[in-house]
């Protein structure tokens, strides 16, 4: 006769339950193992908050931080990060800034191919772009990385924004 092998069983405390349940995770699949994922190392301080204590836009921001620093990691010295949007006629904006109004709205700020000025004011629930390797100004000696001076916001013990 065989015996079934049961799965460990594990019992977590109320409490834990609960912090498991809101805080946030982030997991990611590459057909190349090599990719350099969001995921990999460690998330910055904000990124492990408990999201309970985060408003929608808040929390949105936070995330789109850490996609744009991870994109741009992945970009030569010739292109900076752009952002297209799903479904939209607007096309390419290159980002200069990015800020959120509670509780719900995320706001790009930038410039369009022709360099006019650009601010897309998105709700939270609409919240679907496309991060893009545009080339940076010919007459720029270096690109403009704004994840990096925009991830130095998660670090920080208090608001993101201060």
């Amino acid at each position: 006769m065989t015996q079934a092998i049961l799965p460990q069983m594990t019992i977590d405390t109320s409490a834990e339950l609960l912090e498991n349940d809101i805080l946030p995770q982030i997991h990611e699949i590459h057909t190349d193992p090599n990719t350099n994922c969001a995921s990999k190392g460690g998330l910055p301080r904000a990124l492990v908050e408990p999201m309970a204590k985060k408003s929608p836009a808040q929390w949105a921001y936070e995330r789109v931080i850490m996609y744009i620093q991870n994109f741009e990691k992945q970009l030569d010295n010739d292109h900076e990060v752009g952002l297209g949007l799903a479904g939209g006629t607007t096309g390419v904006i290159k980002i200069e800034g990015l800020g959120y109004y509670d509780p719900d709205i995320v706001t790009y700020y930038g410039s369009d191919a022709s360099g006019a000025k650009t601010q897309l004011i998105q709700h939270v629930s609409q919240l679907n772009v496309t991060l893009i390797a545009s080339p940076k100004q010919i007459d720029q000696p270096e690109p403009n990385r704004i994840g990096f001076r925009l991830a130095k916001g998660l670090e920080r013990a208090s608001d993101v924004t201060t």
